[in-house]
């Protein structure tokens, strides 16, 4: 039995550690049938070390998403490997430390500023970036953190997830003529490299062992991992512009 991405090929941003979910996503997009090709930065090197670890060889060029040299020549690097996508994964997220951990009223632009460009407008650019590659329509997955609420410790992260999600249902509203969906998956709380690097990430997170109706756990990124590949996949052909929640169901639960 064939796998729901059986010949569909992939871009994946993110995979840092083997802990990510992007990580997962790019394991279980490999053992659905994609053809994957993974794009890292700061260190192309640590993704390729990671990577080795997936079931397949895959290809890790180097993207800065901030770089407007690198975004406006990587349909062309990636052409090299995979002639066209069918599906683009957004596993982006850096806030500078000024701007999380209690800092909100005291952070400066130039830190909100570079948090907004490379958690959210980033989602934007690089889906135009790769657009050229995407001809035949194609799906584009993001990953948040429920930007309904404030979160302890979380701060600028969160006004920048909400915006990335803003800027989903954005692209979601002029890529459709295309037959290119844009949807989230908001996952619960991973201990991710990502979430590590936010100071007193584990009060934020005790928030899902108090109140989550599924039990959760800070250390599976599979479901959330999951949940990228079905939006990946065809079994969502008319599903755009939408938030997925994978977090045990605590977004559903008031106090």
């Amino acid at each position: 039995m064939s796998g729901i991405l059986e010949g569909k090929r992939i871009l994946i941003t993110g995979v840092l550690m083997e802990s990510s979910i992007a990580f997962h996503t790019a394991k279980l997009a490999q053992e659905q049938g994609a053809e994957i090709i993974l794009t890292a930065f700061p260190r192309p090197s640590l993704t390729e070390r990671i990577a080795r670890k997936l079931p397949k060889p895959v290809k890790v060029l180097e993207l800065d998403v901030s770089s407007d040299e690198q975004l406006a020549g990587i349909a062309e690097q990636v052409r090299e490997h995979l002639p066209t996508l069918d599906g683009v994964v957004h596993s982006i997220g850096f806030a500078p430390q000024d701007a999380l951990g209690g800092n909100f009223l005291n952070t400066p632009w130039e830190s909100v500023a570079t948090a907004m460009q490379v958690s959210a407008f980033s989602l934007k650019s690089l889906t135009t970036a790769l657009l050229p590659l995407m001809q035949d329509g194609g799906s584009v997955v993001g990953l948040t953190f429920d930007a309904q609420f404030a979160w302890p410790k979380y701060d600028w992260m969160g006004p920048a997830k909400a915006a990335l999600e803003a800027t989903n249902r954005y692209l979601a509203r002029d890529l459709g003529e295309r037959n290119i969906r844009c949807n989230l998956i908001s996952a619960g709380p991973i201990g991710s490299m990502a979430a590590k690097s936010i100071p007193g990430f584990g009060e934020l997170a005790d928030t899902w062992n108090q109140r989550s109706p599924l039990k959760w756990d800070l250390n599976d990124p599979e479901p959330a991992g999951r949940g990228v590949v079905a939006l990946l996949s065809d079994w969502f052909p008319k599903t755009t512009g939408e938030i997925v929640h994978v977090d045990g169901g605590l977004h559903a639960i008031g106090a």
